[in-house]
């Protein structure tokens, strides 16, 4: 066994599609040592703390992370829910995945979104694009004040158009910044162009709002101008994300490649997966230059907790992903050809499928056709 995995099963129904997801490796004989981590809302209530220490050393001691869902609640929810003892003592919620993302750099979200033949939740059944999300800048890496300080409103003051706000009580504004670095905007550039280029797309599609978020939008999609130079073949397009939004429910089959910044990323990956099946289909990586963790990009689901109800196909692809990332391509496809046959038979469909299937049973029969593969 010459992998080390953290399992992080977190809050809700991530216990649930972890578990399914690691019978569905076991089926295709991946053999790892598995590491359990502590996160999310129950270590938040007891310890102020939902990523604690002991979980970020045991992250450095493996090859990757699979993680299951995690609950996130707005600050005044959040500190309400602590236990005694720790309530009154200036503890700040703060969401351990998007910890993740940023204390190991995991600068790439990457999201493929994919029709399968059968499924009846399928927008159409030839869309196969891919989503690229920049991962750790952008309005989520968490510069924001509320209230504002004198000396942050100082030097906001220094821009004319902040000059409408100048006698606004520090009381009565929230600031939140959105910050891109030219770094982060080429390495998900990069990541995109040659993930197009290695899969056989055509296209790249920076999604942006350069018209109106001038600088931030503008470094994206200068730079991005700039390096489809460097790919003779690859043509890139460029769009708003609103009108993305508008395309992706009218023409999904026209696109292939995805890229953006975190917010816009964040909300065209969630739009890409709802037009091939929903949340349930909708798997992910976060991904940097020294650590990995995937994840099913639905929730915890709290009022499914228990009821062995949920859709475990986005935690199962998210395994696959890992095993690509490991290379690990032979048992990677047979998980992917145990999917596709599942889905195409129309046998076996959970509840949001429209189906009366459990967990249980979609995570058994995925990794049947698996060992069949």
């Amino acid at each position: 066994m010459g992998y080390k995995i953290a399992t992080l099963p977190g809050d809700g129904v991530g216990v649930d599609v972890l578990k399914a997801a690691m019978g569905v490796l076991e089926a295709v004989g991946f053999e790892a040592e598995y590491k359990h981590g502590d996160i999310g809302w129950e270590f938040w209530c007891k310890e102020g703390n939902p990523l604690p220490e002991r979980t970020i050393e045991l992250l450095r001691e493996t090859d990757c992370a699979l993680f299951g869902a995690i609950t996130s609640k707005p600050k005044d929810e959040a500190a309400a829910e602590l236990c005694p003892e720790l309530q009154g003592k200036d503890y700040v919620y703060s969401s351990p995945i998007v910890g993740l993302r940023q204390l190991f750099n995991l600068h790439t979200n990457l999201r493929p979104c994919k029709a399968y033949e059968g499924n009846p939740l399928n927008l159409r059944d030839d869309i196969d694009l891919v989503v690229f999300r920049e991962n750790t800048e952008g309005l989520y890496c968490g510069v924001e004040w509320h209230p504002v300080p004198d000396e942050v409103k100082t030097a906001f003051a220094t821009h004319p158009k902040f000059k409408r706000f100048v006698d606004v009580s520090g009381d009565d504004l929230a600031i939140s910044t959105r910050i891109f670095s030219r770094a982060g905007c080429r390495a998900i550039l990069r990541d995109a162009f040659e993930y197009a280029k290695k899969h056989g797309y055509n296209t790249v599609t920076v999604v942006e709002k350069p018209n109106v978020i001038r600088e931030t939008s503008g470094l994206m999609v200068r730079e991005a101008r700039a390096m489809v130079k460097e790919y003779p073949g690859l043509e890139l397009w460029e769009t708003n994300i609103d009108a993305m939004c508008m395309w992706l429910v009218k023409n999904p089959q026209d696109y292939g490649v995805l890229v953006s910044s975190n917010m816009f990323g964040d909300i065209i990956s969630d739009l890409s997966a709802q037009i091939v099946g929903g949340l349930g289909f909708a798997c992910a990586g976060n991904i940097g230059d020294d650590y990995a963790v995937f994840e099913p990009t639905h929730g915890s689901a709290p009022k499914y907790v228990g009821q062995n109800k949920v859709n475990p196909i986005a935690m199962i692809r998210s395994a696959k992903m890992m095993l690509d990332h490991l290379g690990e391509t032979e048992k990677a496809a047979r998980i992917e050809a145990a999917v596709t046959r599942i889905i195409a038979e129309e046998r076996i469909r959970t509840y949001d499928m429209g189906g009366t299937s459990t967990t249980t049973e979609m995570a058994e029969a995925i990794a049947a056709a698996a060992k069949e593969a």
